[in-house]
């Protein structure tokens, strides 16, 4: 698991440490970070591959070194994966452990990294007919879901009927996805409605239906990214939604919890949302406030915050971040 991302002269993040768990939540102002730290994980995917001109912070020396290295342990070794530039210098990521002779550790660092997705839902993508390809897995905007549900249908129709069931308790007016065929070789969504049983397509149902079955689809995966990156889950979510939504997060990163026997997909998610951030008053180790002051953006545990039952007393503590008292919010509000 990655348990920290340390990032030095890359834009907003001057010199801040991103702590992690099985789960984190980021929340903040605009600004503050969180796209740029999930940008930072994905240099050294090597899934973005930008100039050094476009990461070194603002007003930098022309030599500055822009830098993210993830800090990873398991059970017998911990290591770190790096990525530098250097003005005129190419850049690529190096990773360097404790026991280099044992190379699954290695190994799994790289796959932690190679195969992590990131997420930024958009209704129009998942909506959207697929063209039927081999071990299809959904976009970052959620494209190519129809084509996920009707693989996962056919290879573990278990999982798929265990996923129309929750379903049903997300979305009660709804009790099955269905596929059709609009041409050769393409696959579309439907939901049935409970009542009437009519066939509703993807393009005619609201946006927080959509972005639901996306996330909930991830969920009931059998073999999910070991590293995913939400940003916003809630986004355009209906406020009773956002429990069910946690929820499969919670299922992703702490599988057996939920009778899975799979490895946790490790979960870093973003929220601007005081009621969804509200869900996790009771495990203040899994967020983090990005606070941004001029150019500079940080990041730290609320958890470490030595008056934080003081603040929260016995009110929501959505509220109490709402308020500004914790930091995180934008300045002068």
């Amino acid at each position: 698991m990655i348990e920290s991302i340390e990032f030095k002269n890359f834009k907003v993040l001057r010199n801040a440490t991103l702590p992690l768990g099985k789960f984190t939540l980021i929340v903040g102002p605009n600004g503050s970070g969180k796209t740029t730290a999930f940008k930072g994980i994905q240099a050294l995917a090597n899934r973005y591959s930008p100039e050094f001109d476009t990461v070194v912070s603002a007003g930098s020396p022309s030599k500055t070194i822009s830098s993210v290295r993830a800090f990873w342990s398991g059970t017998s070794s911990s290591g770190f994966a790096d990525r530098q530039w250097r003005r005129g210098v190419h850049s690529a990521t190096t990773t360097h452990f404790t026991r280099p002779d044992i190379q699954h550790y290695q190994g799994a660092m790289q796959d932690a990294l190679v195969c992590s997705r990131f997420y930024s839902l958009t209704p129009q993508a998942i909506a959207a007919p697929v063209h039927l390809q081999p071990e299809m897995e959904m976009s970052a905007q959620g494209g190519d879901l129809a084509g996920v549900l009707d693989r996962l249908r056919d290879s573990a129709p278990e999982r798929f009927d265990a996923l129309n069931e929750e379903l049903g308790k997300w979305l009660p007016e709804f009790d099955r996805v269905l596929f059709e065929t609009p041409n050769q070789g393409t696959r579309a969504l439907l939901l049935r409605t409970r009542s009437g049983g009519h066939a509703i397509k993807a393009a005619d149902l609201s946006e927080g239906t959509l972005i639901a079955l996306a996330i909930l689809t991830l969920a009931y995966l059998p073999k999910p990214p070991p590293l995913v990156c939400f940003e916003e889950p809630d986004h355009g979510l209906h406020p009773r939604l956002l429990r069910d939504v946690r929820d499969a997060i919670y299922r992703l990163a702490y599988p057996e919890s939920f009778g899975e026997k799979r490895d946790p997909v490790q979960v870093i998610a973003t929220t601007h949302n005081p009621y969804f951030l509200d869900l996790f008053r009771e495990h203040p180790e899994e967020i983090v406030i990005a606070e941004k002051n001029g150019l500079e953006a940080t990041f730290s545990r609320l958890v470490d915050r030595t008056d934080l039952s003081e603040i929260l007393g016995e009110a929501n503590l959505g509220e109490v971040w709402y308020s500004g008292v914790l930091g995180g919010v934008p300045a002068g509000t």
